[in-house]
């Protein structure tokens, strides 16, 4: 059953089954068919996201456990909504508490589960969970041999965990070896385990197993053998053949061998009518494979879709001119790109390039190739850096046709580059991807190319979204996931070519706006699309700011700090968490927003990765950029919240603005809408963790009043979300009645003329006799007037849209007003309100 509309809801933290299930009733009012789940498979003590499974066939007693979830799953078949489950199957967590790496750990290649994850077996197992070496540990007396206060086998101690040792290094000498106290004796117990205890930071180039991009105590799975697969999937497809579970998104698909194998095999299993979509990022222009058997992505390559509606195009390059006065010369982004990646290839992923470039060196060897190491190093780090999308999708035969084609631009992009390595290098690694190679060398070239495509992923994440978009703070809002990091023009008819291909491509697929892993709630990027409206206004609110705030900048050894750079992301970043109805008197609330904002603050801070970082922490650079954070959001000081409130008003009223029309374009575009928790209301989160708080659901249950159309006309539903509550609730009762019409209606894109047309988004969507006219502004900031109450009929002076002849001489009704109105061969846009999106209903002769 393809869903009319999801709700995602983030378990743990205080979230239930049963709270879930008390939910049900609002769920149902507001409209949603599916509750969109994350991981409710047992995880590690205290997480906070689920992510981190340590038993795939068991649900997490700390929620509900499976008492709870049939609770749960009860309730919503009762109130006739369905269940989709967000599963992990890339990796699991290194955790003790995962009885099957625990086993791994104690009986090293010797285990049953041995090769369920994805370990390099050609040395000991490294465990990277030490503060130092093991030799500096040993020495200070932080590991020593204890019983496990489970089993009371010996075990290496340290501090509170304990790794079990293999039992053919103490069977039979028990108790000679619990009573080790021998610096030297500990050591030689350790040199016999299976497993090598070492420092955390030797991780990237030391570490024998796949993790889950740089997160160490995540370790990769191998779903790609039919035993890992079942045993990782027992209790899934149980819930999903039951009938409890309708639907499944994957986890970061991109991390496994063949994606294309595993969504065949997972449909095979989950049978016909199962949900599936997948977690996966898309460049511009990128598609899934269609052969897929799925409906979808989740919808970050929409997020970006939506950039080209609410982005002023004729005014960007004035706030990139103002950035880069800031920064003090001009930002070439396709360097900066290159930089971020180049750390993460040389630095961050070290051990996984290293592993590539031997597999290299071992096939050309084989082969009998004359190229040496550091030439092949060359040219696998220049392939890997030009690399410009996620993976490709080869297998173990080789590169399908798509694949190919893209790997040959890329080389030639390479070739002609101011970088270009050795083109016989290039040649050969394009060769070994292929498949083409001998007899002798073709299993090891399938395993590089398994593991090239299992990097690319991970190099991309992690220099775009968690590198870049922390050093480039032009315009926060383009930060998002799934965005293009080079600068580009945007576009409205790009926008509508874009939803004409979802329609054609994926149709079902979920359009997100918000989810736990968006830099920044939705209608925080709502609002600080409008700097792109306003730049000179920006740039000199926050000179004025920083005037204010100048004595708290300090010098030291490496520079100032915060630089200029730094307080242009700091006011931005704040402008867009601000809560719309906080005021600078407001004491609590002003303490609440700087705690969850310093948090925010250190955390961007260290992704940028340039005076401080993760690895290696600042903590001078650090200090003096968060007390100017504090000091920022210090209630004391009033002079600068003022006028900070006052001046970010414009920018608050055109962003609600852009939040509702992103919301309605959600709702009518193609496209399963996602509804990611408290943001029917309004969403202005910073980065996870901060994105996966609860928000105040008795507050959001109050607010929707059933049968009440949205009221306009009052700016506090607007600052409240009330407006933005209502229109969704309404268009997905409609999405439930007309589900056809949203699912494999025609796209029509419609173009205003006249004076305000560039204030203006419109389509249809069309199928047999059922229509809705979707209109909607955009690029308001100029013409709001100081306030959201309506109307403002001078906004669509002179503005009209015609109509195709399929739309026009018929009778339609607003669904957001209750109006009903007869068009000819075009919409005069004076008759509608300026602030308000606009439905319009076909009224069929049956509907009358």
């Amino acid at each position: 059953m393809i869903p009319t509309s999801t709700y995602r809801i983030q378990f743990r933290n205080g979230m239930t089954f049963d709270r879930a299930a008390a939910l049900v009733p609002y769920l149902k009012r507001l409209g949603i068919s599916h509750l969109y789940a994350s991981p409710i498979f047992t995880a590690t003590s205290g997480s906070t996201h689920g992510y981190d499974v340590t038993d795939a066939n068991e649900i997490d007693p700390s929620i509900g456990g499976r008492e709870g979830f049939d609770r749960m799953a009860k309730t919503l078949k009762e109130a006739g909504l369905g269940l989709i489950l967000d599963i992990v199957p890339n990796h699991m967590a290194t955790s003790l508490e995962n009885g099957w790496w625990r086993d791994v750990i104690e009986h090293g290649e010797n285990s049953r589960y041995a090769r369920h994850f994805d370990i390099d077996w050609t040395r000991r197992l490294t465990l990277p969970f030490l503060g130092d070496t093991f030799e500096a540990v040993l020495e200070n007396g932080d590991i020593s041999i204890k019983p496990d206060p489970k089993t009371g086998k010996p075990t290496l101690a340290y501090f509170e965990n304990y790794y079990p040792l293999t039992p053919e290094s103490w069977q039979g000498r028990e108790a000679e070896v619990l009573n080790l106290t021998d610096k030297a004796a500990i050591a030689d117990l350790h040199a016999r385990q299976p497993y090598r205890l070492m420092s955390w930071r030797d991780a990237p180039r030391e570490l024998s197993f796949r993790r889950f991009f740089e997160v160490t105590g995540l370790v990769g799975m191998r779903v790609e053998d039919e035993a890992v697969f079942q045993d990782t999937h027992r209790l899934i497809l149980e819930l999903v053949r039951s009938g409890a579970v309708d639907g499944l998104r994957i986890d970061h698909v991109d991390g496994l061998a063949d994606p294309k194998s595993y969504v065949e095999k997972l449909r095979q299993e989950a049978g016909p009518d199962c949900y599936i979509t997948v977690e996966k990022i898309l460049g511009k222009g990128e598609h899934l494979p269609e052969e897929w058997p799925i409906s979808g992505t989740t919808g970050y390559e929409f997020i970006a879709s939506l950039s080209e509606v609410l982005v002023d195009d004729e005014q960007i390059d004035q706030l990139r001119q103002v950035y880069e006065g800031v920064v003090g010369k001009p930002v070439d982004m396709k360097a900066e790109l290159r930089d971020a990646k180049l750390l993460m290839v040389d630095r961050n992923f070290e051990g996984e390039f290293t592993r590539l470039l031997n597999l290299a060196v071992n096939i050309a060897e084989t082969e009998g190739v004359a190229l040496d190491e550091p030439t092949l190093r060359a040219a696998l780090r220049e392939l890997l850096i030009a690399f410009p999308v996620y993976r490709t999708y080869g297998t173990l035969q080789g590169l399908p046709a798509e694949g190919q084609a893209l790997l040959a631009k890329i080389v030639n992009k390479v070739k002609a580059s101011e970088f270009a390595p050795d083109p016989a290098a290039l040649d050969f690694l394009t060769r070994v991807l292929h498949g083409d190679v001998n007899t002798d060398a073709s299993k090891t070239a399938g395993e590089f190319r398994t593991r090239f495509q299992q990097l690319t992923g991970p190099l991309m994440a992690k220099s775009v979204e968690d590198t870049l978009f922390f050093r480039q703070n032009m315009g926060l809002a383009l930060n998002e996931v799934g965005a293009e990091p080079v600068q580009r023009a945007f576009s409205l008819e790009r926008f509508h070519n874009e939803m004409k291909t979802r329609l054609a491509r994926q149709p079902d697929a979920i359009s997100s706006t918000s989810t736990h892993d968006t830099k920044r709630g939705e209608d925080a990027r709502a609002r600080l699309y409008t700097l792109t409206e306003a730049p000179q206004i920006w740039d000199e609110c926050v000179a004025r700011w920083r005037q204010m705030n100048q004595t708290k900048v300090v010098f030291l050894n490496d520079g100032t700090a915060p630089r200029g750079v730094d307080t242009w992301m700091l006011y931005q970043a704040l402008a867009g968490a601000w809560p719309a109805t906080l005021h600078p008197q407001d004491e609590a609330g002003i303490n609440e927003l700087r705690e969850r904002f310093l948090g925010f603050v250190e955390k961007a801070l260290r992704e940028a990765k340039l005076r401080t970082d993760w690895v290696d922490s600042n903590e001078a650079y650090e200090s003096a950029v968060l007390d100017y954070a504090r000091h920022m959001l210090d209630p004391a000081n009033q002079t600068f919240l003022q006028d900070f409130c006052d001046g970010l008003q414009p920018f608050i009223r055109a962003g609600l603005v852009n939040s509702l029309t992103q919301t309605v374009i959600k709702l009518a575009a193609p496209g399963v809408p996602d509804i990611y928790q408290g943001s029917e209301a309004l969403n202005f989160s910073l980065v996870d963790p901060d994105n996966r708080r609860e928000p105040a659901f008795d507050t959001l249950e109050r607010m929707l009043e059933e049968h009440e159309l949205p009221n306009f006309s009052r700016e506090e539903n607007w600052l409240s979300g009330q407006v933005k509550q209502r229109v969704i609730a309404y268009v997905l009762r409609l999405r439930q009645q007309k589900p056809a019409l949203f699912r494999r209606g025609d796209y029509v894109p419609l173009a205003a003329t006249g004076k305000r047309a560039d204030n203006v988004i419109a389509f249809a969507r069309v199928q047999d006799d059922d229509a809705l006219i979707v209109i909607a502004p955009r690029l308001v900031f100029g013409v709001l007037h100081g306030g959201l109450e309506l109307p403002h009929t001078e906004l669509w002076t002179a503005t009209e849209i015609p109509l195709p002849e399929r739309l026009a001489h018929g009778r339609y009704r607003d669904m957001l007003s209750g109006k009903e109105i007869v068009l000819t061969d075009r919409i005069d846009l004076n008759s509608v309100d300026s602030c308000s999106a606009v439905l319009l209903q076909r009224v069929n002769s049956s509907q009358s």
